[in-house]
């Protein structure tokens, strides 16, 4: 679930669960598709100070449009990334999850560099990708219902190209993964996850208690 739902504006769950690990000393790694998150920059500035944050903003989408369709319900990615630019600037290690990437829907080389280029506008460190999409027996029929309603002609794509697997990847995911490394090294932004682990951890290197 994600931990800034539309109630988070109302009740604050998650800013109190952030107070609390602030308050113990503990560090702090947050996947979302809301703006909201800028709300929380005090505190997460604050957890920053002891311990790792690491803050991983889904957009899989640049155009505002697109993403209404595909994500009714949450902040749209010209949102997105205004907060990843608060963030950013706020001095929080923030990137994005370019995943899952739909094929035949948002698989294009066009869409691709555009939201990495758009990420690196706004100080993002990294952008992690995966193209495709994975579909259970429950999410494959809804899947499949709202592509028929939004997409006509889309889910007859996706029976000839899939069938009923469970892990439908973009015949273009070579290509994209090279784009996405070719664009990031250009940019100096992180793409691999080691590499995203280590520099977000950086600084904050344990030692090891001596009786000494």
């Amino acid at each position: 679930s994600d931990p800034y739902n539309p109630q988070e504006a109302m009740f604050e769950l998650t800013r109190g669960a952030l107070q609390l690990i602030s308050r113990h000393g503990f560090g702090v790694a947050i996947a979302t598709k809301s703006a909201l998150i800028a709300r929380d920059l005090d505190i997460l500035q604050r957890i920053q100070k002891q311990s790792p944050v690491l803050i991983k903003m889904t957009i899989t989408t640049i155009d505002d449009a697109l993403a209404a369709k595909l994500e009714p319900n949450v902040s749209r990615p010209s949102e997105r990334l205004e907060a990843i630019r608060m963030l950013s600037e706020g001095g929080i290690f923030t990137g994005i999850l370019m995943m899952p990437i739909l094929p035949f829907i948002e698989d294009s080389e066009e869409n691709i560099e555009g939201i990495i280029r758009a990420a690196h506008a706004c100080g993002a460190k990294f952008v992690y990708p995966g193209f495709g999409v994975t579909l259970r027996q429950n999410q494959r029929d809804w899947y499949f219902k709202k592509l028929d309603e939004l997409f006509p002609g889309m889910k007859q794509r996706y029976l000839q190209q899939f069938g009923n697997a469970y892990s439908c990847t973009s015949p273009k995911a070579k290509t994209l993964y090279a784009l996405v490394k070719k664009t990031c090294n250009e940019l100096g932004m992180l793409y691999k996850m080691s590499d995203i682990i280590a520099a977000y951890k950086a600084g904050y290197g344990e030692e090891q208690l001596t009786f000494f």
